[in-house]
């Protein structure tokens, strides 16, 4: 890794000499390895007119939870259909939703459930991952930009942060050996998120390379130069080319948030009352929710939440029902009341705060789960219909948008799919989902496929 404030020129690991396609590539200013130049650069050439105020945390449940058990109730199905969890009513006469998620029958009122949401990629969570937060499926090669990145182009930096987040890191595997979609894609690594790559539920949680005020002395911020020095030294003329420049906006964005102060402060959670953090759970999502909050609060444009990193080796909402995946009684008694939690937690500090309006909250999957109860007593794999929920970003609460047949297999009323939803995201920020963004060979690239419009009921 290369120290930025070390008084001398430093040797990359290993002790070889810097070369310029190493520095280039490897900008090591990482929180915990990752590179601070690649992931937190906005130039503001790319800034477009837009709504300014406006942001989006997409909260990503790894798994796929399963709406039949959740929001989207069967309980006049047959047993093998319905499930052993009861409707409970709610902030709304619009809908009921499970016994299981109690906060959020109490803030129903503020959030609105889309029930007809599918799509037609493969039963494999990798798959949905990509189309869900890009909008499309994954094919020719073309790996479309998460709309965080679409978002971090278009709006361009609001603070010393990074326009685009992602907590507590970016996805694992997920089994089907595809891209899982949270990255710039053709726009670029300068619109890759900034991944926290911590748990902020540990105790003293501290992000790395944020740098307290007294180890950066004003005879040492030159490092930067020196680091120019020397890639200059081995390719002739480098002050005009386009890496040049490229390289000065990477360092100054990387730089600018290393040293900040806002940013120091916006990621200290022990900022927060001790009844604050319990209220979201003590726990690495509810933790992550809370610090969305306070990123929000700071300028971050668009924050992406992973419920969970991998549906491997974790209590998810992958619930077949037998080990090495999870039995619905855990997602009982485990998964579901963190969620809860968490989530009504966000919902509430967010309108008390009076930045709902302007953010727009999304609760996304890769697919729903099978309408019938497999003999492990779980749910498996099921992209034909699953429900998808907003709130705030213009978003009237209290809503159930479309609905799915009578043992929740396919959508009955008002479809939508991956390009609609992404589309609805961009309509919460103020974009135009009918512009274009510069695409693969300069080509332009619609920001949705043709025939994809928002949910605008959601707005009405």
């Amino acid at each position: 890794m290369l120290d930025f404030l070390a008084e001398q020129n430093a040797p990359i690991c290993g002790g070889s000499h810097l070369k310029r396609r190493e520095f280039l590539q490897i900008g090591a200013l990482g929180a915990a390895g990752l590179s601070l130049p690649q992931y937190l650069a906005a130039k503001d050439t790319h800034v477009k007119p837009g709504s300014d105020n406006k942001g989006c945390i997409m909260i990503f449940n790894l798994g796929g939870p399963s709406h039949v058990d959740l929001w989207d109730m069967k309980p006049d199905a047959p047993k093998e259909i319905r499930g052993p969890f009861k409707p409970i009513r709610t902030k709304t006469d619009e809908f009921e939703i499970s016994e299981i998620l109690p906060m959020h029958a109490k803030i129903a009122d503020k959030f609105s459930l889309v029930r007809s949401a599918h799509h037609d990629g493969a039963a494999v969570h990798d798959a949905g991952w990509q189309m869900l937060q890009t909008g499309r499926r994954f094919t020719g090669g073309v790996h479309t930009p998460h709309a965080g990145a679409v978002a971090s182009y278009l709006q361009g930096r609001k603070s010393d942060l990074p326009p685009f987040a992602v907590l507590p890191q970016l996805m694992g595997r997920g089994g089907g050996n595809l891209p899982n979609g949270q990255a710039g894609g053709f726009l670029g690594k300068a619109h890759d998120p900034f991944a926290l790559m911590a748990d902020p539920s540990k105790p003293n949680f501290k992000v790395p390379d944020l740098l307290p005020p007294d180890q950066i002395a004003g005879a040492r911020l030159d490092r930067r130069r020196k680091m120019r020095d020397i890639v200059d030294q081995t390719v002739k003329n480098f002050e005009q080319t386009e890496d040049a420049r490229l390289l000065d906006d990477n360092f100054h964005a990387a730089f600018r948030m290393m040293t900040s102060e806002q940013a120091r402060s916006a990621f200290d959670l022990e900022k927060e009352p001790k009844k604050v953090r319990e209220r979201y759970g003590m726990n690495r999502f509810g933790q992550c929710c809370l610090l969305a909050r306070r990123l929000v609060e700071n300028g971050v444009r668009f924050i992406t939440i992973n419920t969970f990193l991998t549906v491997f080796g974790e209590t998810t909402w992958d619930i077949h029902g037998s080990k090495p995946f999870t039995s619905i009684d855990g997602m009982k008694n485990i998964v579901a009341p963190m969620y809860d939690r968490a989530y009504s937690a966000l919902i509430e500090d967010l309108h008390q705060r009076g930045l709902l309006e302007d953010t727009m909250v999304t609760c996304l999957s890769e697919f729903g789960r099978t309408p019938k109860v497999n003999p492990a007593g779980g749910r498996d794999h099921w992209p034909q219909c699953f429900t998808v929920s907003f709130a705030g970003g213009g978003v009237r609460g209290g809503q159930a948008i479309g609905k799915s047949d009578p043992i929740g297999g396919f959508p009955a009323e008002r479809p939508v799919d991956p390009g609609d939803i992404v589309a609805t995201i961009f309509k919460g920020l103020g974009f135009n989902h009918t512009s274009h963004l510069p695409g693969p060979a300069g080509r332009p690239f619609p920001l949705v496929d043709f025939g994809k419009e928002p949910i605008n009921e959601l707005f009405a």
